[in-house]
This record gives structure tokens, C-alpha cells and sequence, in this order.
């Protein structure tokens, strides 16, 4: 991109004509070719720099840039100033570029700093020539910077030097790439004439295989024709054999049949023996229905010898009847424990064949609330399974189906675990329970509810409170 030097209206007279630089700058009479002009009066253009010019001047701007005094660097390079040495010129050079050709002053600056460090060729360059030797594009950034009578055809003159580099440059690549292609063909054709052999000695082996491959076809072919004929000859002999195969199937349907007529006559006669034993078994019921008889009569005749009348009362009332209220003192100290002492509790448990029915949910509520309902679950099931190996009694526990989750521990050996059905409640699962017991069997139901306690009660259970079953688990 050329650099530009535009004319700038707000600088005082003096500045828009010619800055004069500090002592040991570039010398006066070489500054007035800032202030070059066309025949109109308007400032000349900027010249068209190639590439490498204007990456060269931004470079040799962006080192010297650090050294100059903070107040002679512009405002906007002040922060390019403060970047590392290998970001200032990569980062900066658009706004290097447009200060170099907008503000002459600050390009004096430059040059004068840039000709101070490169020695004879930057004086070279301030007196309008240029050395052979010297490289093109160096010339050329340096000229632009000091600016010298002629700087423009130096400027042409290194460019033009830098086309022919770049020309010279892509001829040689260009040669060197005709040399590697050319390379590359004679390299192709050696490999071409290595595989060209490789496909003859091939050619030659697939021949002789195809000749081989014929031998064993020919071979093959002798072989299937030997196959064929002992094909057709196993065939005869199959034949040979089926109809001795039939023959002997003939003589063993006949065997088969004659087999079938002995067991029919088998059949038979099991038959006329199954009759006989039914007769003679006829015989033994009426001789032990007859026994049977003599020993009822015999019963009869000893119950009116002893005067037996008819009971009202079963066992299992009697049992019951211990338990009822009495006026005398030890029973009633034994009263006082019906519904929360574990000692009422474990009198009912010790009558045989004794069934504990639990309200389950009315007992883990009142006594292991703070726990979650599986984990009340668990602890109750555990602890009746403890009581069931303990007393050998039949325990049964119930709870709501409306909580019928996962979580149940196994059973334990003794416990049954119920859950009420949809629209039914445990309360009334229990007293169901309670009614399918035969009269007489001594059923004990633990539950707080009244409502449980007086239904039972009428059926002829015991009812216990839930305290004295959670005072018997942790007892246990």
C-alpha cells in the first residue's frame, strides 16, 4: 500500500512549508523535497512503494521509534512505542505508514536517527546516490525517509531493481521446477520400465499357472467321471437295500400287531382282576363299617353308663374365661395390664396355637414415626419375625395397600405381611381376619384404634394397645 503524505491545514505556516530538524539531522537544503509540488501548486503524491520498501521503512520506523523523546512521538504512536520489538512493526505498520506520510516533521525525526545509524550508506543516499553494491530496497527506504533531491527516481530505481529481483527469483523457480519435473518423468520412466519387467515375469508365471490349472482340470474331470460311477453304483446297492429295509418294516408291522392282540388280552384281564379287587375291598368296607358301628354303639352305651349330659361350654371358652374380670385381687392386678404391659402381652402368647394380628401402621406411627414408612416396615416385620421364633405362635401384620410400595424386607420365617386391598382398609382386613379364626382359638390383636379394639373384642379376640408390643420388641 503506498504510503501518503496529505496537506494538512491545521499546522502553523512554517510547518506546512518545510520542519527544520536538530542539529546533526539531515542538512536544511535536503528537507525543501517535503514541500515538493506539481506545476498546479498541489503536493506531489505519494510514490508507489513495492512491498519489501514499505515493509523496510515501517521496520527501520518501528526500531528508532523507542529512542525519540515522548513528546516528538505523535499521540497515536505513543502506544504503538510501548509494544515488544517483534509486535511494533507487525501490529503498528498501518498506523507508522500513515504518520510517516502525513507529518514531515515526525519522518525528519525518523531519518535523521535511521541515517545516523547506517553510516556511509545513509550518506550515500542524502547526497542522491546510491551504491552498487548496496541493496535495492535499503536504498529505497532510505531515500523515502531523507527525502534527498532525486529521492523519487531512487525510489523508481530500487523498485525497479526489486521487479528484477522478483523476476530473476520466478525464473530460477520456474527453472527449478522444470528441472524437478524434469526429474521426476526420468524417474517415472525407470519405474515404468522396472514395472513394464515385473508385468512380463508376471505374465509368465500367470502362464505357467494357467497351464497347471489345466492339468488339474483335466485331472478333476477324470475324477468326477470315477465319482459318477460310484454314485450310480452306491445308488444300485440303496436300492438294494430298501427293499430289504421294507421287507424287514413288513415283518415288524406284523410283529407290532401281534403285540397289540397279547396286550388287549392283557388289558382284559386286568380288567376281570380290577373287578375282583373291587369286589373284595367292597367286602373289607362292609367288615370295617360294621366294626366302626360296635365301637359307636359301644360309645353310646358307656356315655349313658356315665351319665354324660351335653356341655354348653368348648375348651376354648374356658381359656377365654381366664382372662375375663373377677372380683379377686390377683386377677385383677392381671386386668390392670390389658392393653400396654408386654406381660399381658406375653400371657396371651403363651396359650397354644395362639395368632398375633398387628395393626401395622397404628404401631410404627406411635412408636418409630420419625423414620421413613420403608424403614418402619422393616423394623416392625424384623422384630415380629423375633417373636415368632421365640413363641412358635402364628403372627400376622397388616398395613394400608393405599402404601403398597418396594422396600419390604424378606419375610421372616412365621410372619405373614398383608396389605389391604384397593377400598378396603386395614382396620377391616383385621376384623375379616378375626372372623375367619374358629371359636375358642385365642387371637390377640394389637392396635391403638378403639374403633379396631371394640370390633375385635365382639369376635371374641383379645385387643392390646400398641404400647405393649413396642415395649416387648425393645425388650427383645
Amino acid at each position: 500500500m503506498p504510503l501518503t503524505e496529505p496537506h494538512d491545514d491545521n499546522l502553523p505556516q512554517e510547518e506546512q512549508v518545510v520542519a527544520v530538524p536538530a542539529a546533526g539531522d539531515v542538512p536544511a537544503d535536503d528537507s525543501v523535497a517535503d514541500a515538493e509540488t506539481t506545476e498546479t501548486g498541489q503536493p506531489e503524491p505519494e510514490p508507489s512503494l513495492p512491498e519489501p520498501v514499505r515493509q523496510r521503512i515501517v521496520s527501520l520506523t518501528a526500531a528508532v521509534l523507542p529512542s525519540l523523546p515522548a513528546d516528538e512521538v505523535p499521540v497515536p504512536l505513543r502506544r504503538v512505542a510501548k509494544f515488544a520489538p517483534n509486535r511494533r512493526a507487525r501490529l503498528g505498520a498501518p498506523v507508522i505508514a500513515a504518520q510517516l506520510a502525513a507529518d514531515p516533521l515526525f519522518r525528519q525525526r525518523v531519518s535523521a536517527r535511521v541515517l545516523a545509524d547506517v553510516g556511509d550508506l545513509g550518506a550515500a543516499v542524502v547526497e542522491g546516490t546510491a551504491p552498487a553494491a548496496a541493496d535495492p530496497v535499503e536504498v529505497a527506504a532510505l531515500a523515502y525517509l531523507a527525502r534527498p533531491r532525486g529521492w523519487r527516481e531512487l525510489i523508481d530505481a530500487s523498485g525497479a531493481a526489486v521487479r528484477a529481483e522478483a523476476d530473476t527469483a520466478v525464473v530460477a523457480e520456474l527453472v527449478r521446477q522444470a528441472e524437478q519435473r524434469a526429474t521426476r518423468a526420468e524417474h517415472d520412466r525407470a519405474v515404468a520400465r522396472v514395472e513394464a519387467d515385473k508385468l512380463r515375469d508376471e505374465l509368465a508365471r500367470v502362464r505357467e499357472e494357467l497351464g497347471q490349472l489345466r492339468e488339474e482340470t483335466r485331472q478333476l474331470a477324470r475324477s468326477l467321471r470315477e465319482s459318477q460311477a460310484r454314485e450310480r453304483k452306491a445308488n444300485e446297492m440303496l436300492a438294494t437295500e430298501r427293499g430289504r429295509a421294507a421287507r424287514a418294516a413288513a415283518d415288524a408291522d406284523a410283529e407290532l400287531r401281534r403285540t397289540r392282540a397279547r396286550l388287549a388280552e392283557a388289558e382284559a384281564a386286568a380288567g376281570v382282576a380290577r373287578s375282583s379287587a373291587k369286589e373284595a375291598r367292597s367286602v373289607d368296607d362292609a367288615r370295617l363299617w360294621l366294626l366302626l358301628e360296635t365301637i359307636s354303639q359301644a360309645a353310646v352305651g358307656l356315655r349313658r353308663e356315665l351319665a354324660l349330659d351335653p356341655v354348653e361350654k368348648l375348651p376354648a371358652d374356658f381359656v377365654a374365661d381366664s382372662f375375663t374380670d373377677s372380683p379377686a385381687a390377683p386377677t385383677a392386678a392381671v386386668r390392670a395390664r390389658d392393653t400396654d404391659d408386654p406381660a399381658r402381652l406375653d400371657q396371651l402368647l403363651a396359650l397354644p396355637r395362639a395368632h398375633l394380628v398387628v395393626d401395622g401402621y397404628n404401631v410404627t406411627k406411635r412408636g418409630f414415626g420419625e423414620m421413613s414408612l420403608e424403614q418402619q416396615r422393616k423394623r416392625l416385620v424384623t422384630g415380629l419375625g423375633g417373636i415368632a421364633a421365640q413363641t412358635g405362635d402364628e403372627v400376622t401384620v397388616v398395613f394400608d395397600g393405599a402404601e403398597r410400595v418396594h422396600g419390604l424386607p424378606p419375610t421372616p420365617r412365621g410372619v405373614r405381611v398383608l396389605f389391604s386391598r384397593k377400598g378396603e382398609t386395614a382396620d377391616e382386613l383385621i376384623r375379616r381376619l378375626v372372623r375367619a379364626e374358629p371359636p375358642g382359638r385365642p387371637v390377640v390383636v394389637v392396635s391403638s384404634d378403639r374403633e379396631v379394639a371394640d370390633g375385635v373384642r365382639r369376635h371374641g379376640a383379645y385387643p392390646l394397645g400398641a404400647d405393649s408390643l413396642l415395649r416387648r420388641l425393645s425388650r427383645s
